[in-house]
C-alpha cells in the first residue's frame, strides 16, 4: 500500500502516526408541529401554511383538516435554527392577529 492510501503518515522523526478522520454527524433535524385550537379560523391556518410553509391551497388545506381533526400536524421538517424561526413567525404572526394558534418544534 502506497503512503498516499495508507491510514499512517510519517512525520519528521520518522514515526508514524495513523491519521484520523473526523466523525461529523448530519445536523438535527426537526419537525415543525401546529397545535389546534377550538378559535383559529380554519382559513388563517391555511393562510399561515400557505404564507410560512409554502404549501398550495390543496396540501395547506390537508394539513389544517389534520390539525383540526387529530388536534396537531407537521407544517415542515427543517434544520434547528430554521425550525426555531418558523415557530416563532408563526407565534407572533397568530398574536399579532389575535389568534391562539401555536407552534412547537420537535426533533426527529
Amino acid at each position: 500500500m502506497s503512503e498516499e492510501n495508507s491510514p499512517y503518515r510519517r512525520i519528521d522523526g520518522g514515526a508514524l502516526l495513523e491519521v484520523a478522520k473526523a466523525e461529523v454527524a448530519p445536523p438535527g433535524r426537526f419537525q415543525v408541529i401546529l397545535l389546534n385550537d377550538d378559535f383559529t379560523p380554519m382559513d388563517f391556518v391555511v393562510y399561515v401554511l400557505q404564507e410560512f410553509f409554502a404549501m398550495n391551497q390543496e396540501k395547506a388545506t390537508q394539513v389544517m383538516l389534520q390539525i383540526h381533526t387529530r388536534g396537531r400536524a407537521v407544517g415542515g421538517v427543517y434544520s434547528r435554527e430554521v425550525a426555531e424561526s418558523k415557530v416563532n413567525l408563526v407565534n407572533e404572526f397568530s398574536r399579532d392577529n389575535h389568534h391562539p394558534l401555536l407552534s412547537m418544534m420537535e426533533p426527529l
